[in-house]
């Protein structure tokens, strides 16, 4: 039985890659600092070293102790850690970063993963911890990868784009289930064929797998639905799968600032769209979920949870004075 190492694995990718690599067979290991619950404290198919990835000494503690033939890195939020997993792991099957679709830095529809540029990324910017460095770091991360691949290391990433699926903590797909299941009007910001490309993470976990399986040193491979939908789209399938009906209500930049809103007001609305070719993974076996199959899978565990996505809510109250004003139109 082959041994993976999940460097972090309590959360939502991690979670679900621990899941992924157990159904394949593979002696599962995660290793964190224990400060988030850990589903899997009662599942004897999991063993836990528990530790910090930022502290070198005991990062390698870990690896001696497991002696693991994947490790999957779903942690690591700077260069520093990818260059320093790198270098303890340099003799793993298998090292899979992963990155972000954020880490292109040309606005290109598709992104490709051997012709779209990167972010550049400072010193200053390879120390912050900001969401405005996040995409300049992971491409930095995938820079140290690329660099280990040819020093020999057998390591690669994975660029994920907006992540959703059951246990998100993040809450961004929460707030619009929470808006379908609770209002009959949806207002959706601009005319609703924005288009921000989105992954299950149930596929973004198989993609890890299949990579670590499959994939070439130095590489990296784009994850995302096979079949992209729009925002509109996207709420349609939510009210599909609260079987509810909704009335999708468009409102402008200009009609928004009636109700003191704006288009980026609105969690999930990018306004060039961010589309990622999946072909390269593709073609190593992976495969995606179906969309609705996805969505329902994310409606039902909202259903379970207490998430509401309300640090996202723009104001309903000041939505209802746009629709207001737009019902006299």
């Amino acid at each position: 039985m082959e041994t993976a190492l999940i460097i972090g694995g309590t959360r939502f990718i991690g979670r679900h890659a621990v899941e992924e690599f157990i159904d394949h067979g593979y002696e599962v290991t995660t290793f964190n600092r224990g400060n988030h619950e850990n589903p899997f404290a009662d599942d004897d198919r999991v063993a836990h070293v528990q530790g910090d990835r930022t502290d070198d000494a005991e990062l390698a503690g870990a690896a001696r102790e497991v002696e693991p033939d994947v490790v999957v890195d779903c942690v690591a939020y700077h260069p520093r850690d990818v260059r320093t997993a790198c270098r303890i792991f340099d003799d793993v099957d298998a090292y899979v970063y992963i990155s972000s679709g954020s880490a292109y830095g040309a606005e290109v529809m598709p992104k490709r993963e051997d012709e779209t540029a990167l972010c550049d990324c400072t010193e200053a910017q390879a120390k912050d911890d900001s969401q405005e460095s996040y995409g300049p770091r992971k491409a930095e991360g995938d820079r140290a990868v690329f660099a280990a691949a040819e020093d020999g290391v057998n390591a690669m990433a994975v660029r994920p784009c907006i992540v959703y699926g059951p246990h998100d903590y993040t809450e961004r797909l929460d707030f619009w289930i929470d808006r379908v299941r609770n209002d009959d009007r949806v207002v959706v910001p601009g005319d609703g064929t924005n288009v921000w490309h989105r992954a299950y993470v149930e596929d973004v976990a198989s993609a890890l797998r299949v990579v670590a399986e499959e994939g070439a040193a130095g590489e990296a491979y784009n994850v995302g639905d096979r079949r992209m939908v729009t925002l509109e789209e996207m709420v349609e399938l939510i009210a599909d799968s609260l079987d509810t009906d909704v009335e999708v209500v468009h409102a402008s930049e200009r009609e928004l600032g009636i109700g003191d809103l704006s288009l980026d007001d609105y969690i999930l609305y990018r306004d060039y769209p961010h589309v990622l070719d999946t072909n390269k993974l593709a073609a190593l076996g992976w495969e995606s979920t179906p969309v609705d199959e996805a969505m329902q899978a994310a409606v039902d565990d909202h259903l379970e949870s207490d998430r509401d996505g309300s640090e996202h809510d723009p104001g309903r109250e000041n939505e209802e004075r746009v629709l207001g004003v737009l019902d006299t139109l």
